[in-house]
């Protein structure tokens, strides 16, 4: 049982037995594989999940499912939905759909940019898209990684594209080099903060933060080799059972969930191979010459290993939980709390709020690797 734990670091600090900065953390490689086709239908069951403490019930609505493994989801104001799916086999047809009300997903923002095979333009295509995000401003954000089947970074292929959901079009790419995603990165998730003009994205590939300025594009890597940035040497347990890849080896990944809060002040991360949320001042994130190693670093909860992360409504910051297929939060007193645990949440990925105050999941069924027993759902749930 995870219990709270709260403090103050630096680089040069250990905060707990559990990890130590150095080499026991570093260069956990990845690499994932996964096969589905694109089906897709809108499913209407429901069912009462007991939640905090047994006190309290909240509704879990699935939304629908999928035969194609996706990843990340997000909701317009206008209730229109996104999901991506990322390019971990071969029999990936398109990157980014919109799931329409008949249940049909729609390559998005067009047929042509979601079209990429090896040779096209890495820079007119979207090769391979970890995650999608909707701003303040109602625009669409996707990230690609470029990394298909983690075999390694296309050339000018990383990037992140905003869309103007008024017209469906493309207004502005932003491209990313080596220096700010090398071969062996993977893009993983992005949070946008239009009033402060930022954006912050995870690498959970080699571990690290990357931030851009948004007024004028320029990318920068930074927590690049820093302890809280990289996986914690533990294994996971997927409901009791040792998560491992198909040849036996115990998979490790770097930093992965991200989460901003409604001010902008505070970035919250977590490395997926990790137990300890993290959070840091925005304002040492958008210095251009930090002292990396020894920035203080906010040590949050040790909640076990989550995937995507996302403030509510409510002001709580929800966690999808992995090993026990659950939804946590952590409240603004910090109380860790378990809100829905459900066997149908099998590996809960993604989290995004819609404008009718529910909260959106995704399960990706990452621990079955191409051989789920079931399909891939959508469900949503409101906080109580």
């Amino acid at each position: 049982m995870y219990g709270n734990f709260i403090s103050y670091i630096s680089g040069a600090d250990i905060i707990t037995s559990a990890f130590k900065p150095g080499g026991s953390m570093r260069r956990c490689p990845l690499k994932l594989v996964t096969s589905a086709v694109p089906i897709l239908t809108i499913a209407l069951s429901l069912v009462w999940i007991t939640g905090i403490n047994g006190r309290e019930k909240v509704e879990l609505k699935e939304v629908a499912r999928s035969e194609r493994q996706w990843t990340g989801v997000a909701v317009s104001t206008e209730g229109r939905i996104f999901v991506s799916y990322p390019r971990w086999s071969d029999n990936v047809p398109f990157s980014v759909g919109e799931l329409m009300p008949d249940g049909e997903v729609k390559p998005f923002p067009d047929k042509g940019w979601n079209a990429w095979v090896a040779g096209l333009s890495p820079k007119e295509h979207l090769i391979c898209v970890q995650s999608v995000y909707i701003d303040g401003d109602n625009s669409l954000w996707i990230l690609d990684a470029a990394n298909p089947k983690f075999e390694g970074v296309i050339k000018d292929g990383p990037k992140l594209l905003k869309i103007d959901l008024k017209t469906n079009r493309i207004v502005r790419t932003i491209y990313f080099d080596e220096s700010v995603a090398p071969y062996t990165s993977y893009l993983n998730d992005v949070r946008i903060d239009t009033k402060k003009g930022y954006a912050y994205l995870t690498d959970s590939g080699t571990g690290a933060l990357i931030t851009i300025n948004l007024s004028d594009g320029r990318a920068r890597r930074v927590m690049g080799n820093h302890f809280s940035t990289e996986c914690e040497r533990i294994v996971v347990k997927i409901n009791g059972k040792v998560w491992r890849r198909t040849d036996g080896r115990i998979p490790r990944f770097h930093v992965d969930g991200i989460a901003l809060d409604k001010a902008g002040k505070y970035l919250y991360y977590h490395a997926l191979s990790g137990l300890t949320l993290y959070r840091i001042n925005t304002k040492l994130l958008q210095d251009t010459a930090p002292d990396e190693q020894n920035v203080k670093i906010e040590a949050i909860e040790i909640t076990g290993p989550v995937d995507g992360m996302e403030f509510g409504p409510d002001g709580n910051l929800y966690l999808a939980a992995i090993e026990d297929s659950s939804i946590k939060r952590i409240t603004p007193a910090r109380k860790f709390e378990t809100v829905i645990q459900d066997p149908r949440l099998a590996w809960p990925d993604s989290l995004a709020v819609g404008p009718d105050g529910f909260i959106y999941v995704t399960t990706s069924q990452t621990h079955w690797w191409d051989k789920p027993p079931g399909p891939y759902r959508l469900f949503k749930f409101k906080p109580l």
